[in-house]
């Protein structure tokens, strides 16, 4: 038996642990369980990855200062810059990829990588607008 339960910040959580306590009670006793709780962290909104490809990424090539670049490029570019890099062999040929990759970050991972997108580019005077338009000067 397997199952995958979140547990709500809010007050109501009382039914979930009550269906939680009912299925640990109903576990077979001739057999060891192992039960795990771990912090729930959300993943990244679909609004934060529209945000990253349309606003961020877009304001970037437009600048016009990566001729020939792709977005897929500068992905892998400011994923590794940010999370690091690590080197791969195959077939005779060795590359850097991203430690980490995006589609796994919390909400909170996935605004820092954004603070930190804005940070660089600023340096290189191309200023991406928060995802509420503004732009810091």
């Amino acid at each position: 038996m397997k199952g995958c339960y979140v547990l709500p910040r809010e007050l109501s959580r009382s039914r979930v642990i009550e269906r939680i306590g009912l299925i640990l009670a109903s576990l077979p006793i001739e057999t060891a369980w192992r039960v795990e709780v771990h912090e729930h962290k959300a993943k990244r909104s679909n609004a934060q990855n529209a945000y990253l490809w349309g606003v961020v990424y877009a304001t970037i090539l437009q600048a016009g200062q990566l001729k020939g670049w792709e977005p897929e490029d500068l992905h892998d570019y400011l994923l590794g810059e940010h999370f690091g890099w690590e080197t791969i062999t195959g077939l005779g040929k060795t590359r850097l990829r991203p430690i980490r990759r995006s589609s796994r970050l919390s909400k909170q991972e996935f605004s820092d990588y954004i603070e930190f997108i804005q940070r660089r580019m600023a340096t290189h005077g191309i200023f991406i607008p928060d995802a509420n338009g503004e732009v810091a000067a």
